[in-house]
């Protein structure tokens, strides 16, 4: 590493400040975030658990349940450790490389996260609007390779993003960085170099990801709730309308709190940053913490798959 006018070439660390302007209660605000983390973990884990070791759940909504509940777990890994060694052990340093990685997980499994909702969606969309073909169309040929479809392209956007970042920027006019973990926009922004070109391809893997996944997630639902309301008795619509509450519920507090923390990244400057962090890390921490909360009271079949583990443990 060399500086020059303080402007540093290729800094070999990087310093993690935490969140700005609350440094000193940081030690305090890692405490619901690290409960929220071990319920995420607990939670999803047992969602996995539960669904794998049973065949009657062995059905293409269960199956992306499964996989929402894998990708919440490896995302929320991704930062919280990372986040409470800032916080509680004052261990603010990482290597520039090595922060690369952590960068490629989290907006890898960001991506994931999305394409699964979308998965999720399309089931109840078939589920619902064509509940006669479901069978034939979801099969386990077709769940396999959604699975593959939601995996494989976040995971290869993301790596010109790392090349791009390493091969283009070589000054950066200081090494802290105004975070709590290895964030894509929060990296290029210390460049004192042109980033035009991060920018915009940031911008555009973000649009190919999520953005396509939110306008499909959309118009998905609008045709099932197009489907719900003509439907002629009452019972069917209300069973029909609870089977998406907890998907939609889920894609509400994904998508709000990614697209707030994605445009104050980029023009969001008024915002305070402590705010804009938070919710940054609220982001990444909220979905994976509620996700086993709304479709374990949600859903029916998961509730009584949970209820008859404990029962029999207690029993035994």
């Amino acid at each position: 590493m060399f500086v020059t006018n303080g402007t540093v070439f290729m800094p070999s660390m990087l310093t993690f400040i935490g969140i700005p302007g609350l440094e000193t209660v940081q030690c305090w605000i890692g405490i619901p975030f690290c409960a929220m983390y071990v319920m995420a973990l607990i939670g999803n884990s047992l969602l996995v658990i539960i669904i794998k070791s049973e065949p009657s759940l062995h059905e293409p909504m269960y199956i992306f349940l499964a996989m929402l509940g894998a990708t919440a777990i490896t995302l929320s890994t991704s930062i919280v450790p990372m986040m409470l060694g800032i916080f509680w052990l004052h261990l603010p340093e990482i290597y520039f490389d090595a922060c690369l990685f952590p960068m490629w997980l989290i907006h890898t499994f960001q991506g994931i996260e999305s394409g699964v909702l979308l998965a999720m969606a399309l089931d109840r969309y078939v589920a619902i609007c064509y509940p006669l073909r479901h069978a034939t169309i979801f099969t386990r040929q077709l769940v396999t390779h959604i699975g593959v479809g939601v995996t494989l392209p976040p995971a290869v956007l993301v790596i010109p993003c790392l090349l791009l970042i390493k091969c283009r920027l070589k000054l950066y006019r200081t090494r802290l960085i105004s975070h709590t973990y290895c964030e894509h926009m929060a990296l290029v922004k210390l460049a004192t170099e042109d980033v035009y070109v991060n920018k915009f391809y940031g911008l555009l893997g973000a649009f190919i990801v999520g953005g396509l996944d939110f306008i499909l997630i959309t118009l998905s639902y609008i045709q099932i709730f197009v489907t719900v309301f003509h439907l002629p008795q009452k019972e069917a619509r209300l069973k029909a309308f609870n089977t998406c509450v907890p998907h939609i519920s889920v894609f509400f507090q994904f998508y709000l709190l990614a697209f707030f923390s994605f445009f104050t990244h980029r023009s969001g400057s008024y915002i305070p940053a402590y705010i804009h962090i938070t919710l940054s890390n609220l982001y990444l921490l909220v979905p994976p913490f509620l996700n086993p909360f709304v479709y374990g009271v949600k859903t029916k079949h998961i509730r009584d798959k949970v209820v008859k583990v404990f029962f029999s443990k207690d029993q035994a």
